[in-house]
């Protein structure tokens, strides 16, 4: 349920009050220190049918430092469902539709308006908004290859890093499991 990430961390508003009256950056690595960034997870998983899931999962963090991992993320809610292929005769395929909406907190928001750069995110020019993702995918399970799943993924992103001035944008992802 709860995490706590330690380690090296900026804090947002460090960084802009090292910027204040100038016309330079906030950088938190400039204004790191040794910290922890608490948060919670909840994560929740219903069988409806044997062959049918449902699932939600909701996260929030300290939204005062910056992120060391992944990318920005403060607040986060995921709802989907999977179906496995017993429908269509492919037992070990499994289908999923999932929507997602990221939010950044108050401080990191001001930390990007004012130019500031994060993992993945941050150009000066932040419009925020919401980021809303519809994610669907499909497993499937390579019958000439033993233990081998093969999957094809799309994202829909509306407000992608959370700015209203990009995108949206399609995302395409291949990804290759093999247990052995």
């Amino acid at each position: 349920m709860g995490f706590v990430n330690q380690g090296l961390f900026g804090n947002y508003a460090d960084a802009l009050q090292q910027v204040a009256g100038s016309n330079n950056a906030p950088d938190t690595s400039q204004v790191r220190h040794y910290s922890s960034r608490p948060g919670i997870a909840v994560n929740l998983e219903q069988e409806v049918t044997s062959d049918l899931g449902v699932f939600m999962r909701a996260s929030k963090n300290n939204s005062t430092k910056e992120a060391d991992d992944f990318t920005e993320i403060n607040q986060s809610i995921i709802v989907g469902l999977s179906l496995k292929g017993n429908r269509w005769a492919r037992h070990d395929d499994t289908f999923g539709i999932a929507t997602v909406a990221n939010a950044l907190s108050s401080n990191a928001q001001a930390y990007f308006v004012a130019g500031g750069t994060g993992i993945l995110i941050g150009d000066g020019k932040l419009n925020y908004g919401l980021e809303k993702i519809i994610e669907t995918y499909y497993s499937y399970s390579m019958p000439t290859i033993e233990h081998f799943i093969l999957s094809l993924d799309y994202q829909y992103v509306v407000n992608p890093a959370y700015n209203r001035d990009r995108g949206p944008v399609s995302v395409f992802g291949i990804r290759a499991h093999k247990e052995f």
